[in-house]
């Protein structure tokens, strides 16, 4: 049976100067690059090392499953919340699926169910044979794909129907990590935050047993290749017998939770003992946040725990193949999809202890040619890979969860690095022109107005028809007058004049839609315009106004903006005001809204922590700008001169007390000066008599004028 993928064409990369390879392959669609001229081979190592220059920028992918055995079908879950399936054959849209509850419920995990499982029969009644055709429906109707949600719940999805079979709920009340079926009876494995596995009736949709699993959350399944035990992981790896429940073994050795987990062989690789179906197995583990993957080995005895050899890679893996070794001499191959978007090919016979980290045989990287106006090269992450069923060639899936490009090639580990370069904008708009879509478009008479639909709270303008013929094919009865359709969508008509302001200043509407524009383009410019505004009133308007999606990307954008100088944090708690107050119902129906508000929460606590301790130190040093400025001012008052410059004094501080009660009293004492005068006169005429009678003569006039 021919394999429905494309005759993969070889990659020949050529070694370019200072050890960087160039290359020479083909590109998605089949055609060959150019030579391996200087300038190419140049370019190619421009283009790695824009490629290994993102490392550690790429977030968290959503979680993307390739179906079993023959790798023909990728399932992705895109950051939207729906989930695609393509085809490996020609990067396809095969189906899209958008569950009920996507935007509270996130995708978290994905497993398709495997090809050679049987579901258990119906023990009521008869057993009959069944018929090659009921057989062959049977396996069309195997290719279930379990879809774990961030809230406990798991969604079984059947690609060949394109619709939900059923659902899965009441096992556990927190996110799903991991989904894992059973090869031969048709269970499913779950593991989730909540501590506990749970293992399925995927066909009565109920819950068959649930134990506990670790005492943190569990974040990873494996089940044995002969079915009989189950490896789980948190912190620690542990080995269960699915018959007892009970712990086999133990492995430490990750100081992080562990996110992968697969067996790498299904045989002893000493053949000359017995095999009880788990003993002398190896498997292989990853964790978050580890650049180091580490092999154990399921030995008889329970001493040792620690793994025995680890491949190490440049970043945290997020996606893991690997071909099974089968016998003693042959290799595991191994293909490590990493968060910077690199993948690394290893080869490894496993025979024991190794001491030492095994490093690649091949680092794979994808970047663009740089050619259209800008000659810098820029790098493509790659999503996934995984291997076909020959062992010698690679499906590659590179570019955006939302429109991947899937690609297979035939690849030379002879040479340590690999640069592929793709022109992504090329191929995409050869898809689009290509792709066939199941929407048909209306045939609009010329004559028909039609409404653009915009953005709620925004006006959309009305396109005026371009003028033709009249045409009236409306029936009417006869004597009963009815509206045509063109006068009937007259009436909703937009009066855009009314909506137009003096001046062209933006209203609410219309900063509403540039502010989506701007988180969904991530334009700083029209973010700075819409952000910088101060009056409270249209802030208002405007968060009322957008759409519930662009809610937390706003969010984030005010926390990265709250980090910067005071006055942008000032401008934005007054847009955070807003939105808490504004949608506060829709944050509290988020699930993962302590991980979304961690950074704005943490970053608010910092600075109300330091709020008391800054107002002391704000009265204290307004207590000595206050007592220094008062100092400042006394000193700048002239000292004035107290002395004198003139002194005048009276004859007679009497007569000058007498004045001033002569004014004080003038109304009263009009006759003052009279009675004075008599007094005088009586006065002197006492003193005469005086003299007289002391015989003293009148005085010399030597002595008078003395006196005078």
């Amino acid at each position: 049976m021919a394999s429905p993928h494309p005759r993969p064409a070889p990659l020949r990369p050529a070694r370019a100067r200072n050890g960087v390879s160039g290359e020479r392959g083909a590109g998605a669609g089949g055609e060959h690059a150019a030579g391996a001229a200087p300038a190419r081979q140049g370019r190619a190592g421009s283009a790695m090392a824009a490629a290994a220059a993102c490392g550690g920028e790429a977030a968290a992918r959503p979680p993307l499953a390739f179906s079993p055995c023959d790798r023909r079908l990728l399932a992705v879950s895109g950051s939207d919340g729906r989930l695609r399936v393509w085809e490996a054959a020609g990067s396809r849209l095969r189906h899209e699926y958008v569950p009920s509850a996507h935007l509270s419920a996130a995708c978290t995990c994905l497993a398709w169910a495997p090809p050679g499982g049987r579901p258990p029969p119906d023990k009521d009644g008869p057993q009959r044979k069944k018929r090659k055709s009921e057989a062959a429906e049977v396996d069309k109707q195997l290719d279930i794909l379990a879809i774990g949600t961030a809230v406990g719940s798991i969604l079984l999805y059947s690609t060949v129907k394109g619709e939900l079979q059923s659902k899965l709920d009441g096992g556990h009340d927190n996110r799903i990590n991991c989904v894992r079926w059973h090869q031969d009876n048709y269970c499913l494995y779950s593991c989730s935050e909540d501590k506990h596995i749970v293992e399925w009736n995927t066909q009565t949709c109920k819950v068959k047993c649930k134990w506990k699993g670790d005492n943190s959350s569990v974040s990873s399944l494996c089940i044995s290749p002969d079915g009989k035990m189950l490896l789980s992981a948190g912190r620690t790896i542990k080995l269960w017998d699915l018959e007892t429940k009970e712990v086999y073994r133990h492995f430490t050795g990750h100081a992080t939770s562990v996110s992968s987990l697969m067996f790498t062989t299904v045989k002893p690789m000493n053949e000359n003992k017995s095999f009880d179906g788990i003993t002398g197995l190896y498997f292989l583990s990853g964790a978050i946040h580890d650049r180091l993957l580490s092999v154990w080995q399921i030995r008889s005895d329970r001493k040792e725990k620690n793994a025995v050899m680890s491949f190490t890679v440049t970043d945290e893996p997020t996606f893991i193949d690997l071909t099974v070794s089968e016998v003693k001499e042959e290799p595991v191959k191994l293909a490590v999809v990493c968060r910077d978007g690199q993948l690394h090919l290893f080869e490894h016979i496993l025979n024991g202890y190794c001491k030492k980290p095994l490093t690649s045989n091949c680092t794979i990287q994808i970047a663009t040619p740089g050619n259209d106006g800008d000659s810098t090269p820029k790098p493509v992450p790659i999503l996934a890979a995984a291997f076909c069923t020959d062992k010698q060639s690679l499906l590659l899936v590179y570019g955006n969860t939302l429109q991947p490009i899937i690609e297979k090639v035939s690849l030379n580990t002879s040479e340590s690095h690999i640069c592929l370069i793709r022109d992504v904008q090329k191929v995409l708009a050869l898809k689009t022109e290509v792709a066939v879509t199941k929407v048909k478009t209306p045939v609009v008479n010329s004559d028909t107005k039609v409404l653009v639909p915009g953005i709620p709270g925004h006006s959309a303008a009305v396109k005026t028809p371009s003028s033709g013929k009249e045409k009236n094919k409306s029936k009417r009865k006869p004597g009963e007058p009815e509206d045509s359709i063109e006068e009937r969508l007259g009436a909703l008509d937009i009066d855009v004049s009314k909506v137009k302001t003096p001046g062209g200043l933006p209203q609410t509407d219309s900063f509403a839609v540039l502010l989506v524009q701007g988180l969904e383009s991530n334009d700083s410019d029209i973010l700075n315009k819409v952000l910088n505004t101060r009056k409270e009133t249209l802030i208002k308007n405007t968060v009322a106004r957008m759409p519930i999606h662009a809610v937390i990307p706003l969010l984030h954008e005010l926390t990265k903006r709250l980090q910067g100088n005071p006055y942008s944090a000032s401008q934005m708690v007054r847009w955070l005001k807003s939105v808490f107050t504004l949608h506060a119902s829709y944050l509290s129906t988020l699930p993962d809204l302590i991980p979304q508000l961690g950074m704005l929460y943490q970053l608010m606590e910092s600075r109300v922590k330091t709020l008391q301790k800054l107002s002391r130190l704000h009265g204290r040093l307004f207590l000595l700008v206050t007592q220094v400025a008062a100092s400042e001012t006394v000193q700048d008052v002239t000292e004035v001169n107290q002395t004198a410059k003139l002194v005048y004094e009276d004859e007679s501080s009497e007569e000058e007390g007498s004045d001033d009660e002569m004014i004080a009293d003038k109304d009263s004492d009009e006759n003052w000066d009279e009675d004075e005068e008599k007094e005088e006169q009586s006065d002197e005429q006492d003193m005469t008599i005086e003299k007289e009678i002391n015989g003293d003569s009148d005085l010399e006039p030597e002595n008078e004028s003395e006196e005078e």
